[in-house]
């Protein structure tokens, strides 16, 4: 980057968690976060309240912010009643596992029953796999494959993937979030 041009100050690394009206997040993997940009521009228009601010500041010509850390939402956003058939939520769902030797690396997915003997893409019949494990059962079975699932595929809730995905917190968690993300777990004694 040539010399004259100024970086951004680090101000890109300052999201926002965004909660729900009912103050829990939109989602936790990915956690609901926004740039600082959004979160200032949504505190503007009345959209959300302020709870946390970072100790950064930025300026208008006219006005001075200090940029929000967490916001939640004035208005409710009912969650989706089905989870969404994505790569990302199998993985999730399998806690980004294969379901055939536990591997973590080289995820893809695999068809349980073979498409080329009847087997469709959906919840039930598709698992995490690695390469090698998928290589090994290729276009066989179970059975003829000689191999077992860790767990059967079933539909999951969207419930079961936010609480699948609090388990995978993201590299960074401003401590300012903390008494936000996991507010509604079991206290310990």
């Amino acid at each position: 980057m040539p010399s004259f041009i100024r970086q951004s100050g680090g101000l890109r690394d300052h999201p926002a968690l965004v909660l729900n009206a009912d103050f829990r997040p939109l989602s936790y993997l990915p956690l609901s976060l926004w740039p600082w940009q959004e979160a200032i521009k949504a505190a503007f228009l009345d959209r959300v309240i302020v709870l946390a601010e970072y100790d950064t500041v930025v300026h208008s010509p006219s006005i001075q912010w200090r940029i929000p850390s967490v916001v939640v939402l004035k208005d409710y956003v009912r969650p989706a009643r089905t989870a969404a058939f994505t790569r990302f939520n199998l993985f999730l769902r399998d806690q980004f596992t294969c379901q055939y030797c536990g591997a973590r690396d080289g995820l893809t997915f695999d068809h349980v029953l073979p498409r080329c003997k009847g087997g469709r893409t959906t919840w039930d019949n598709v698992v995490a796999s690695c390469g090698p494990c998928n290589l090994r059962k290729g276009a066989r079975t179970l059975k003829e494959a000689g191999m077992h699932l860790r767990r059967k595929p079933m539909r999951p809730t969207p419930e079961e993937l936010q609480n699948t995905g609090r388990k995978f917190p993201p590299n960074h968690l401003h401590e300012s979030w903390m008494d936000f993300l996991y507010w509604d777990a079991e206290l310990e004694a």
